[in-house]
């Protein structure tokens, strides 16, 4: 049995859609088991409900020490000022015993993100989740070409070769679209596959 975690933080929901995709993507694949987790809050829980945050979110928390248990890891946040989610970060920042012990070299690991708009800092938050991903000694995998979704002039839409992506809209407002929806099972579905022949 191939493991796959989709790893995610989520402000207002847009993210946890995503990640709720990637899952179906990953699942999809024969022999494939997967766990949804999302990392801690850290903004204080009157401040969140002030500020409109999704607080009913199903998946449950994550564990650091967890992480080695799984054979790729997904990892999805939104995107703040060029980077991801300092929750996201914060998380990450924990694992140090986790690479000083190797425990992630050699699995899978891909991102994907959101940003309020279309040149909102989304492929460098990806590229910036994805250098962590690798300092961890983690094959990295993106959203190939073979999804042609993501080359589409028909309407707005995210996705970028570096992983699956959504646009929110300054407000928020803005679900993620059939399209954007299907990058992440794309993408889900192409790293449980090469997880799978890793592992064999």
């Amino acid at each position: 049995m191939t493991r796959v975690l989709v790893l995610y933080h989520s402000t207002y929901g847009h993210i946890e859609q995503m990640a709720e995709a990637v899952a179906e993507g990953a699942r999809s694949i024969e022999g494939v088991e997967v766990d949804i987790r999302r990392v801690p809050e850290t903004v204080p829980e009157a401040l969140a409900i002030q500020s409109g945050y999704k607080m009913d979110q199903a998946a449950p928390l994550a564990n650091v020490n967890e992480l080695e248990t799984y054979d790729a890891i997904i990892v999805g946040a939104g995107t703040r000022f060029g980077t991801a989610a300092a929750q996201m970060r914060n998380f990450w920042d924990q694992t140090g015993g986790v690479w000083f012990q190797g425990k992630l070299i050699g699995k899978v690991g891909g991102a994907f993100t959101s940003s309020a708009s279309q040149h909102g800092g989304n492929e460098t938050t990806l590229i910036g989740m994805i250098q962590t991903l690798m300092h961890h000694g983690m094959v990295v995998a993106g959203l190939p070409y073979d999804f042609q979704g993501q080359l589409t002039l028909e309407e707005i839409s995210g996705g970028s070769p570096y992983g699956a992506t959504t646009i929110t809209g300054g407000d928020g407002s803005r679900q993620p679209s059939a399209n954007e929806l299907a990058g992440a099972r794309h993408q889900g579905a192409y790293i449980a596959r090469l997880a799978g022949k890793l592992k064999a």
